[in-house]
């Protein structure tokens, strides 16, 4: 589920669920955006360089459909362009909220302007899963000590059956993927694949 633009309503969101209760999804995922570089325009006609976030985040969103429908949601927690601390801070609210399925993603980094890419961030979803995995324990991102949750984070991750654009080659993606799994992740959700038999040999590769 895609938050509403900025300015907009939650009951757009609510009409979106409403029209789908009758399928009886067993989840949600909302999705979460960084903050977008551009161009505005001030008073004295120069254009200026602005960071502006479109939409809002999906901690509030997934609170409030778990609070009316009953429907587990899982928010997307990325580590692009949000700092160690703000992630620390969407996992203690999402805690508060009774809210504890995530999916772990880095997200888009093509889109981060230079103040983004200079936050003290994971660059990679690995150091994502680490920090909740700390936070589950007890352990927060500064390695000083908090309350552990009472109900720990689940989460699930990201897989490539045909390749992250990044990984030299398959090798080094199943070894990848296979390090999820082994540090916690409950569960993969393939990105986009166009080859069904790429995606059952990647299965079939990573329960050999």
């Amino acid at each position: 589920l895609l938050p509403p633009l900025k300015g907009n309503s939650i009951r757009q969101v609510f009409a979106v669920i409403d029209r789908l209760k009758e399928f009886d999804p067993k989840y949600i995922n909302i999705t979460t955006h960084h903050s977008e570089s551009m161009y505005k325009e001030d008073a004295e006609g120069v254009y200026r360089k602005i960071s502006v976030r479109k939409r809002p985040g999906s901690v509030a969103i997934a609170a409030a459909i778990q609070n009316k429908y009953g429907i587990k949601a899982i928010p997307h927690i990325i580590s692009q362009g949000f700092s160690k601390e703000e992630t620390e801070y969407a996992l203690i609210d999402l805690s508060f909220l009774g809210v504890t399925d995530l999916l772990l993603l880095r997200g888009d980094t093509k889109n981060l302007d230079a103040l983004q890419r200079n936050l003290d961030s994971h660059p990679h979803a690995s150091g994502l899963q680490e920090q909740v995995n700390d936070f589950n324990r007890g352990v927060s991102f500064d390695g000083s000590s908090l309350t552990p949750p009472e109900i720990p984070f689940s989460y699930g991750m990201a897989c490539y059956p045909e390749k992250h654009e990044e990984s030299p080659n398959m090798e080094s993606e199943l070894f990848y993927t296979k390090m999820k799994v082994q540090n916690g992740a409950d569960y993969l959700v393939t990105q986009m694949f166009f080859d069904n038999r790429k995606y059952f040999e990647f299965v079939d590769r990573c329960r050999a």
